[in-house]
């Protein structure tokens, strides 16, 4: 008889491509993990794995017992999930991957609701700006913005339903460089740019009156997407240039002064996130109090 955790190890570990992101997936140990591997192997007369120091690819018998393994698990954990859904109040892990700006705009509005509502459900926020399976990153679900689901994904509202994208630089920088009037005259001016992981950098989009004007400026600086954000607000602060970004994570310097708003007819308007997740398999109780628990957090407002 095998052992199931150690198949779950198995199933982490080859997901994850390696021990230690397969560890923090699970909520283990990477040399637990490497420990259950080794027992399976072990039990399995093959090898599963071919290690390195720099990498953990399988082996043919393992990508073969990945394929056969991971929906049989799926129907192992679904079929605990029916049991757990019969508990008073949900339990269980719940993992969310969510870009830096939800987990900045959206989430702590919910999130801490959520948790008091449900003391017995742990949730893991996973940070990341970059498109991802959310299953085989070890996530229950994620949040994105529409534009950038997949067609068998199921979508729920969450957060606000409209945001928009501003400009804006510090009072000093606009009175030493001038105050633009046309989003063609950011051309002109030090702009403070992002970058996706993939390498992307989006065109600066500006909407008035039906008309829709994309510009790509230059500047002194380029952030990650993300988690070099912070960078760039304290830059144009300081006065280094103008910014592009989320009105809801400038309004507090709007508030203070510490930022001026530029352009603000042409700042462009967009649909919200979505909370998406697959389906094609049956909701774990976490999530699915998640779910809930988010559309009625809409209902509300």
């Amino acid at each position: 008889m095998m052992d199931l955790g150690d198949l779950n190890a198995f199933v982490a570990v080859a997901r994850a491509k390696g021990f230690r992101d397969g560890a923090r997936a699970s909520g283990g140990s990477a040399s637990g993990l490497s420990e259950a591997v080794r027992r399976l192997e072990a039990q399995l007369g093959v090898r599963l794995f071919n290690r390195t120091t720099r990498s953990v690819v399988l082996t043919e018998a393992g990508s073969g017992l990945l394929e056969r393994l991971g929906p049989a698990l799926g129907e192992v954990e679904a079929a605990l999930d029916v049991v757990n859904g019969f508990r008073e109040r949900p339990a269980g892990s719940l993992r969310l991957n969510v870009p830096i700006s939800a987990a900045r705009l959206v989430l702590p509005s919910i999130v801490p609701r959520f948790l008091l509502a449900y003391p017995g459900i742990r949730l893991e926020v996973v940070t990341e700006e970059s498109f991802v399976d959310v299953l085989a990153a070890g996530c229950d679900a994620g949040i994105r913005y529409d534009e950038r689901l997949e067609q068998d994904m199921i979508a729920v509202p969450i957060g606000p339903r409209f945001q928009r994208f501003t400009t804006s630089a510090s009072p000093a920088y606009l009175d030493r460089h001038g105050r633009p009037r046309h989003p063609s005259d950011l051309l002109g001016h030090a702009c403070l740019r992002g970058r996706f992981p993939s390498g992307v950098m989006n065109s600066w989009e500006f909407e008035r009156d039906g008309e829709v004007v994309r510009v790509d400026p230059t500047g002194p600086l380029i952030v990650g997407i993300g988690g070099g954000v912070d960078l760039a607000i304290d830059a144009a602060i300081a006065g280094v240039g103008i910014l592009w970004l989320f009105e809801d994570w400038l309004r507090p310097h709007f508030e203070s002064g510490a930022l001026e708003p530029v352009l603000e007819p042409w700042w462009q308007r967009f649909p919200g996130p979505f909370l998406y997740y697959p389906g094609r398999r049956l909701v774990p109780a976490p999530l699915r109090a998640f779910i809930d628990f988010v559309k009625q957090s809409a209902d509300q407002v």
